[in-house]
């Protein structure tokens, strides 16, 4: 049995001196990975020290002797950090932090880059440069639901337009003209605008209109050889429809005169406007062209909350939190307006969380939490990121505060064709239409029942039906002797009932 050797014992003390010297000399590899080698034998040892050809020693640089050095730091191992870019922790807590990222998500602040919208950019941006080369007048539709992203996509193409056009040498310098229809005073000041542009300090006077004044400048040869292309961006042009149209057939018209020299982009919430208001300006000659903005799916909402994160130094929201804000809203109605205030809710939801969450802290846990940062770096960056996130479950009660509501409540409570009737109300005035009758509501109806197999109710029953829902604060019925003939309005927003119905795949087919 062999013999254990003594603690005290001088052999043993030499063993752990050369275990020591063989580690601290060759921990260390190459590339700063700890390496453990082979021990080496005694009979090696003795080896080499009864060896009569003595091998030269290699001298060692002064960079590396000092890393092989026990006493230096870690040993030797060396870490580089210029690759990693170190991300602060995010403070809710901290008002710039929670300042900056409100501001990253508001409505109103503009993105520096405008994703999911290249297409449609791209081909506005094609049709005024076209118009701008041949020197030719041309007029645009830009129609979408609210929230698609065409006043943003409007103001990157305006500036990409600037850009390119004075980069022309050979253009003369673009005049610019981009309005708010809902800031004039009345919808025929539109015309006053865009004279102004042509005349800033002449003023018309006798009894001709600005809009006769513009038709008589478009039609003169002389006025053109002078006269610089102007580009003009109506925004809101839902606030120009009148019940003959007539402003909107007049400005679209403008751009039909031999000598007219602006190109229009006309912006609106009225998909179906374009259908009925097009034809008529396509029998003068006058043959706009359509752009449609759909509204975001989930991907789309996804990558543009993303993007917008982007330009901030710390991470604020967990992805599962994200993903569901962009899967409820793309269901309810695409807006990414309501998705970026979903957001802002979700954060001040968690700073309410916190505030009272302060009152109850100990210094015993601040003591703990410090001691924990000094001590595990990486459980700190977890537990961080774990509470200071937005996380699922706020993003959850947000979203309820936004889209619940006792209107929800009530939608998800009606019988199924009380359901189906208020489907086909949102197809039937979707895209400006503001109000039917009984009678034309009730065909939309009976296709949506059709194209399920749903045997439909009889017009008596229909009528009463719309009776209830106009009781209930839904409709907006009309006073008629006729049932059929009584005017019908939708009194709540297309998001509540989207939102309430989402639920169900019949519905959400017919709401698509």
């Amino acid at each position: 049995m062999p013999a254990i050797a003594d603690r005290n014992s001088s052999s043993f003390k030499e063993i752990v001196a050369a275990i020591k010297s063989d580690k601290s000399g060759d921990i260390a590899g190459s590339n700063g990975c700890c390496i453990p080698q082979k021990r080496r034998l005694r009979s090696d040892a003795a080896a080499a020290r009864e060896s009569p050809v003595s091998t030269p020693m290699k001298l060692k640089s002064p960079c590396r002797r000092l890393n092989s050095s026990p006493n230096s730091p870690a040993n030797g191992i060396k870490e580089d950090f210029s690759e990693k870019p170190v991300k602060k922790n995010w403070n809710p807590r901290d008002v710039e932090h929670m300042r900056a990222v409100k501001e990253a998500l508001h409505v109103s602040t503009a993105p520096s880059t405008i994703v999911c919208r290249e297409d449609e950019q791209k081909r506005v941006l094609e049709f005024c440069k076209a118009c701008i080369e041949q020197e030719k007048a041309g007029s645009l539709y830009a129609c979408g639901c609210p929230g698609t992203g065409k006043s943003l996509s409007m103001d990157k193409v305006k500036q990409q337009v600037i850009d390119w056009a004075t980069k022309q040498e050979d253009l003369q310098p673009l005049e610019v003209l981009a309005l708010n229809c809902t800031s004039l005073a009345n919808t025929s000041e539109i015309f006053s605008k865009i004279l102004g542009k042509h005349q800033p300090r002449k003023k018309t006077m006798g009894s001709t209109s600005p809009l006769q004044h513009l038709q008589k400048l478009y039609s003169n040869n002389q006025a053109r050889a002078g006269s610089k292309m102007m580009l003009i961006i109506a925004d809101e042009l839902d606030y120009l429809i009148t019940k003959d149209r007539a402003v909107l057939h007049d400005l679209f018209m403008l751009t039909t005169f031999p000598f007219s020299r602006c190109i229009l982009i006309g912006i609106a919430n009225s998909i179906d406007l374009a259908d009925r208001f097009l034809p008529r300006l396509q029998s003068l000659n006058c043959k706009p062209m359509v752009v449609t903005f759909r509204a975001y799916s989930k991907d789309q909402i996804l990558s543009i909350l993303q993007e917008r994160l982007l330009v901030l130094p710390y991470i604020v929201f967990q992805q599962q939190a994200l993903e569901l804000c962009a899967r409820k809203v793309a269901a309810a109605s695409g807006d990414m307006r309501k998705a970026l205030c979903v957001c802002r809710s979700a954060m001040e939801i968690l700073e309410a969380e916190l505030r009272e969450s302060a009152s109850n802290l100990s210094l015993a846990s601040v003591e703990e939490e410090f001691i924990s940062q000094q001590t595990a770096p990486a459980l700190e960056i977890f537990q961080s990121e774990e509470n200071n996130t937005v996380r699922i479950d706020h993003m959850a009660l947000a979203l309820s505060k936004t889209f619940r509501s006792h209107i929800v409540d009530t939608i998800q409570s009606l019988p199924q064709h009380q359901q189906i009737i208020l489907c086909s109300a949102v197809k039937f005035f979707r895209g400006g239409k503001k109000d039917s009758t009984v009678g034309e509501l009730n065909k939309s109806y009976i296709d949506i029942c059709k194209s399920a197999m749903i045997p439909p109710v009889g017009i008596l029953e229909f009528s009463s039906m719309c009776r209830v829902l106009n009781d209930q604060g839904l409709f907006k019925l009309g006073q008629s002797r006729d049932d059929k003939s009584k005017r019908v309005t939708l009194k709540v927003d297309e998001a509540d009932i989207s939102f309430a119905l989402q639920g169900v795949r019949f519905f959400r087919n017919c709401l698509q």
